[in-house]
């Protein structure tokens, strides 16, 4: 039987993000305003009553403002008793007037303090947190938490056992949207729960010798296709989320989107060995009385009832299990192993396209496959190298906590329309008496298997019309657990001339970053492996080749995030080639060529690894 688990967390935030200029409006800034904290609570307690009200259990994160108010207190007490809620603790909701006396910034982000200041402030905060309760909390979390905050948390605090770690692509994208306000760059991490590794959070540990210690889980559940291509703020479960992405009937208050989101979480089951994860983790400023995002103070409440009156008849039908966070990472530990990877295969429900990404995690990649582009991989975050990655001030990533691309179509092009150069893809050409069609172009669908450890996705057959040809073309990409090798099978099903021959082009264009712009380039190396007929190119952006019949592999190694990706091939008359990139073009190619006639099948690997 499916299972399907849902975390509702709730935040007594006292002094919730952007409330203060709402509450305030036309006075001057005062975060222990009286209507500010009396407003926060009240929020926070109906947001509680919601929940309650349809048999769901919560995990109160208290923050440290609300650690300073007894009914806050009070009320975390009384619901841990009367309804099994957790009482946890978060590292969002620092800012107060005892934070900002006691450490003079207005600074609330805690991944981007120092070392330093991030231990203090834990202590301080979890030593504040055991004065009310008498206990510490088995549960914490943020916007992010980089993993040496992690190491120290669970070194000092080993009660910890579940984190809020990461907000699913929360990056330029959301940076741009926020007017280039936002400073909270965590693009490439994992969409759903998972163990993070002590040298990396995004990157899940692959053995108990790199498990943090904590299970950690998204801050939000977000579409992984709409919020993807746009604005994740926009795009989750959170029914404030789709009242800021205007998803809803503005005269019948109904956003059917709200449900279909959360209906396909729970169809993630059928890829993930039976299980599905969602949650809901809301502060207080969401449901001002001002109102947000143009919806008023009546419409936010709604939305946010009717969110929990949804879970709810689900938990009445048998069809969701309702869990705190210390309660889901005992459930995650028994239920999941390290290697196992997170699957979805994701459609479009909001604009009609019928597009189709497929997304695997596990400990070596992060992997995104695009159908509308022919199955290309449209986004690669090498975890295998498990980059450590410092973050905040002192450190080189004061604001960017993301884990580098290898490819990332978004900021670095995908398949390019511009009059020269390359973006970031891993895809196929077919060409034939000199006509070229790219796999980019060949729009598919994808159905997902599994045979034993090994997850299989199969795209539908696709026509490749040259001139005088019609070559009908399957590929099968395969990712085998347990390893950091993607699989792809190119599969000749038929052709109109059965005695004609086509040549293909298995390429992967690649360079590194976190953002849209590039990186030096200067320190990479490619090489490719056929013996004797080995050739070496140090990376100077002098756009030179070098290529080797029956090449053993093509690889370049990538020492600023300590990456090497190499491809093999097993195919007739193959080739293996390397490209560098130049400046206006700042981008590496691997690939293999070789011949195909019908009822033939071309394969090549790509694997990732650490460069020591």
């Amino acid at each position: 039987m499916n299972q399907f688990v849902v975390n509702i967390i709730h935040r007594p935030e006292m002094v919730p993000e952007y409330a203060e200029k709402v509450t305030g409006q036309g006075k001057e800034e005062n975060i222990g305003r009286k209507a500010l904290l009396t407003e926060s609570l009240d929020i926070f307690k109906i947001q509680q009553e919601c929940a309650h009200k349809y048999g769901l259990k919560t995990t109160i994160q208290m923050t440290y403002a609300s650690l300073f108010n007894d009914e806050a207190v009070s009320l975390a007490k009384e619901h841990h008793e009367k309804y099994g809620d957790e009482i946890a603790l978060s590292l969002l909701g620092l800012p107060c007037e005892q934070f900002r006396e006691k450490y003079n910034t207005k600074d609330f982000c805690i991944w981007m303090f120092s070392m330093e200041d991030k231990k203090a402030i834990v202590r301080d905060v979890f030593g504040k947190f055991y004065d009310r309760f008498g206990f510490y909390p088995e549960s914490t979390g943020s916007y992010y938490m980089d993993a040496d905050l992690i190491n120290f948390i669970k070194a000092e605090y080993p009660s910890v056992k579940c984190a809020v770690a990461t907000c699913w692509e929360e990056g330029p994208k959301a940076y741009h949207t926020c007017n280039n306000s936002w400073y909270t760059f965590m693009d490439g991490g994992p969409w759903a729960p998972w163990i993070p590794s002590k040298q990396n959070t995004h990157a899940p540990a692959a053995n108990e010798e790199e498990d943090s210690g904590i299970v950690a889980i998204p801050h939000l559940s977000r579409d992984l296709l709409a919020c993807y291509d746009g604005n994740g703020s926009n795009f989750g479960t959170h029914p404030q989320n789709v009242l800021r992405g205007m998803i809803y009937d503005t005269e019948t208050w109904e956003y059917p989107y709200l449900y279909n989101l959360i209906d396909q979480y729970r169809a993630l089951a059928k890829y993930n060995n039976g299980y599905a994860y969602n949650m809901m983790f809301v502060g207080p400023g969401w449901m001002n009385k001002m109102g947000r995002w143009e919806a008023p103070y009546e419409l936010l409440k709604k939305s946010y009832e009717d969110g929990c009156a949804y879970y709810g008849e689900l938990k009445e039908k048998g069809e969701l299990i309702d869990m705190t966070m210390s309660e889901f990472a005992d459930f995650y530990r028994e239920k999941k192993h390290y290697t196992e990877p997170e699957c979805a295969l994701w459609r479009d429900i909001l604009y009609g396209s019928q597009k189709q990404l497929f997304w695997y995690c596990d400990p070596y990649m992060r992997v995104c496959v695009n159908m509308d582009q022919g199955g290309a991989i449209v986004d690669l975050r090498p975890y295998a190298a498990k980059l450590e990655w410092p973050v905040g001030i002192g450190t080189p990533h004061i604001q960017d906590a993301s884990y580098p691309f290898l490819i990332q179509e978004k900021y670095r092009a995908g398949y390019f329309t511009h009059y020269a150069g390359e973006g970031t893809i891993r895809s196929a050409k077919i060409c034939h008496n000199g006509e070229e069609v790219d796999l980019c172009l060949c729009r598919t669908k994808a159905h997902f298997s599994q045979e034993g450890t090994v997850r299989i996705l199969t795209l539908d057959p696709v026509d490749i019309e040259f001139q005088d040809l019609t070559v009908k073309l399957q590929t099968v990409i395969t990712f085998e657990e347990g390893s950091s090798d993607i699989k792809i099978d190119r599969h000749v099903l038929s052709m109109s001339d059965s005695d004609a021959e086509v040549t293909i082009n298995e390429y992967m264009v690649g360079c590194y970053g976190t953002t849209e712009y590039t990186e030096d380039m200067s320190s990479l190396t490619l090489k490719v492996e056929a013996g004797e007929n080995s050739t070496v190119i140090p990376y100077e952006y002098r756009c030179r080749e070098a290529s080797a019949k029956d090449a053993e592999s093509v690889w370049c190694e990538l020492p600023p995030i300590k990456t090497l990706v190499s491809m093999t091939c097993e195919g007739r008359e193959k080739e293996g080639y390397i490209r560098e990139g130049y400046a206006f073009s700042p981008m590496f190619t691997l690939g293999y060529k070789g011949r195909l006639c019908d009822k033939e099948v071309f394969t090549t690997w790509l694997k990732l690894e650490k460069a020591d």
